[in-house]
C-alpha cells in the first residue's frame, strides 16, 4: 500500500493540475483527491512528491514491440506473414518476445501500457494485443489478449504482393479484397448466428479459422485500417461505413490534408510516426502541425510511435514537437494517455488516474513535455518499477 502526496495531479479525468494525494492498494488507485488526511492512511508507504507532476502511465496505442524485436533481423522480426494477403487468424500476442531489450526501457521512459501486433503487409493481418510494459512472460504482462483487427491500405500490400507478382498489386485491388473477406466473413457470422438460435433449416458454415476470426468484427472487435495518404483515408472510411466497421484511422498521415471529411466521417486518428523521415512516398506529406488541425477540428486523435519506427523512449520527443507546432499541452497529454487508451477500448483500466483503474502511473522531474525531463518514479500495477 503506497500514498503519494504533494503531488501535482494530471489525471485527464477530474484534476487538472492541483496539488493532491493518491492512495493505492491491491495493485489499484484507491483514493485520489485534493484534500488528504493522512490519519486514513498510517500503515501505507509514504511518498513525498514535493510538487512534482503527476500523470497516468503513457499508453502507446500501436507499435510493434516484441514483434519486431531490437538488434535482431529475421531471426526477431515476426511482423509480416508475407506469404498470403489474407490471414485474420494471426494473433500479435504469439509473435511477442518479452525479453525484447525495447522493453526494458520503455517501462522506464514512463510508457506503462502497448498495444502491439502485426505490420502492415497484409490487407488483413491478425490481431493486436495489449501488454503492460513489465514482466518475465507474455502471459504475466498481458491485459488484454486481442484488441482489435489490424488491416492495411496503400503502398506496403501492393509493394509486397506486386514483388511476388501476386494480388494486389493496387490500390483498388487491396480494397476489393478487404470487402471480399469482410463479406465472407459477414455471411459466415449470419450463418453461424442462425444455427447457435436454432433457426429454422439453419446449418452449422463448415469452421473456417480466418472467417472466424475476422467475423469477430461484427460482433463489436475494433479495426486498424492502415491509411497513410489522403486517398487511402478516404477507402478506409467507405469500407468502414459499407460494413458498420468500429474503425481507427491507423497513421493518418495526411489526413489534417482532409480534417474536414476525417471530423464528418466519425472516425477517430491514431496519427504517427511522425519523428521520420520519407522512407516512401505516401510519407512526404508527413507534418508535426497535423495534430494541431486535427484539434482545431475537433477530430479524436491518439499519438503513436509504431515502434520501433520511433522507439518508445522517444514517444514525448515525438509529442513535444507535435506541442512546438502548435499543439495545446492538454490534447497533447489526452493524445498519449486517456485516448490511447480510449481508442483501443482500454479506457476503463488505464489512461486515466480514477479510483478502481489500475494504478499506473508517473511522477516527472519538470515539465512533461521539456525533453530534458525524465520519471523521477514509474508504477505499473501498483508496483514500483522504476525510481531515482
Amino acid at each position: 500500500m503506497i500514498l503519494i502526496k504533494n503531488a501535482m495531479l494530471y489525471t485527464m479525468d477530474t484534476i487538472d493540475g492541483e496539488n493532491g494525494f493518491i492512495a493505492i492498494k491491491n495493485q489499484k488507485i484507491e483514493a485520489i483527491g485534493t484534500i488528504l488526511d493522512e490519519k486514513q492512511y498510517q500503515d501505507y508507504q509514504v511518498l513525498d512528491a514535493k510538487g512534482a507532476m503527476l500523470t497516468p502511465g503513457l499508453v502507446d496505442p500501436h507499435c510493434h514491440i516484441g514483434v519486431m524485436e531490437e538488434g535482431i533481423q529475421f531471426e526477431g522480426n515476426d511482423t509480416n506473414e508475407t506469404t498470403n494477403p489474407i490471414y485474420p487468424e494471426l494473433r500479435g500476442i504469439d509473435s511477442v518476445y518479452p525479453h525484447d531489450r525495447a522493453f526494458l526501457y520503455t517501462a522506464k521512459s514512463g510508457v506503462t501500457t502497448v498495444v502491439t501486433g502485426p505490420g502492415s503487409a497484409n490487407v488483413i493481418g491478425g490481431t493486436f494485443t495489449a501488454l503492460k510494459t513489465v514482466g518475465n512472460t507474455v502471459d504475466e504482462m498481458i491485459f488484454k489478449e486481442e484488441v482489435c483487427m489490424k488491416m492495411a491500405l496503400g503502398e506496403n500490400p501492393k509493394r509486397v504482393y506486386s514483388s511476388q507478382k501476386r494480388n494486389p498489386s493496387t490500390r483498388m485491388a487491396s480494397a476489393a479484397l478487404a470487402r471480399e473477406w469482410l463479406q465472407k466473413a459477414k455471411d459466415y457470422h449470419q450463418e453461424l448466428k442462425a444455427y447457435e438460435s436454432n433457426k429454422e433449416d439453419a446449418k452449422k458454415p463448415v469452421f473456417d479459422a480466418k472467417l472466424h476470426s475476422l467475423m469477430r468484427v461484427f460482433e463489436g472487435m475494433k479495426v486498424k485500417i492502415h491509411a497513410h495518404r489522403s486517398d487511402d483515408i478516404m477507402t478506409a472510411i467507405r469500407i468502414a461505413k459499407e460494413y458498420d466497421l468500429d474503425m481507427t484511422i491507423d497513421h493518418g498521415t495526411e489526413a489534417y490534408l482532409i480534417p474536414e471529411e476525417v471530423k464528418n466521417s466519425g472516425y477517430p486518428v491514431i496519427l504517427g510516426p511522425t519523428l521520420t523521415y520519407a522512407s516512401k512516398y505516401e510519407l512526404i506529406n508527413r507534418s508535426f502541425t497535423s495534430a494541431k488541425v486535427l484539434e482545431e477540428h475537433g477530430v479524436l486523435f491518439a499519438i503513436m510511435t509504431d515502434h520501433p519506427i520511433v522507439t518508445l523512449d522517444m514517444t514525448r520527443v515525438q509529442v513535444a514537437l507535435f506541442v512546438k507546432a502548435g499543439l495545446s499541452k492538454k490534447s497533447a497529454l489526452k493524445a498519449i494517455t486517456i485516448n490511447a487508451a480510449k481508442l483501443n477500448g482500454l479506457d476503463d483500466r488505464v489512461g486515466s488516474l480514477a479510483v478502481g483503474k489500475d494504478a499506473d502511473l508517473v511522477l516527472w522531474n519538470g515539465d512533461i513535455f521539456d525533453i530534458m525531463v525524465d520519471p523521477l518514479l514509474v508504477m505499473i500495477n501498483g508496483q514500483i518499477v522504476h525510481q531515482v
